[in-house]
């Protein structure tokens, strides 16, 4: 069998994209200073944005290796004051046994339960407290009247 007439002109459509591609590859090499254009270069500003112009070097600023931490830095234990928070009882019921404190410093609200107090509990008391993480988010425990 022959070729029909859509083959030849599917034939002729490949070879005109073939062409035309291999013109473009040669006119950007013809147009490409050593094997890099201008448009392709983008520089980081003082702030991270990227710009076309250079930063200006007067504000560059030097920043010794020692400074630079690569990774996770090491996990330093708190300490018994960092733990201790204060806060203010936003709610408690103490015939259901549960409550809510209000964090002074982050204005976190945290969940507390009667087997965690220290005494007795009333609404817009402050207390201190520590924190533990439960199963639906963080607790209050060793809650105790300020003073």
């Amino acid at each position: 069998m022959g070729e029909t007439w859509n083959k030849k002109e599917r034939e002729r459509k490949r070879q005109k994209i073939r062409q035309d591609k291999n013109e473009k590859k040669l006119e950007k090499k013809e147009n490409a200073k050593d094997g890099k254009k201008a448009d392709d270069i983008a520089y980081v500003d003082e702030n991270g944005n990227l710009s076309d112009t250079p930063p200006d070097p007067r504000k560059k600023v030097n920043i010794k290796l020692e400074d630079i931490e690569i990774g996770v830095p090491k996990y330093v234990p708190p300490t018994e004051a960092e733990l201790t928070r204060k806060g203010k009882v936003t709610f408690f019921n103490s015939a259901k046994g549960f409550g809510f404190i209000k964090d002074i410093v982050t204005q976190e609200s945290i969940f507390v339960h009667i087997n965690n107090v220290n005494g007795d509990l009333h609404d817009n008391d402050t207390v201190t407290f520590e924190v533990e993480m439960g199963q639906r988010g963080p607790n209050a425990v060793n809650v105790k009247q300020a003073q």
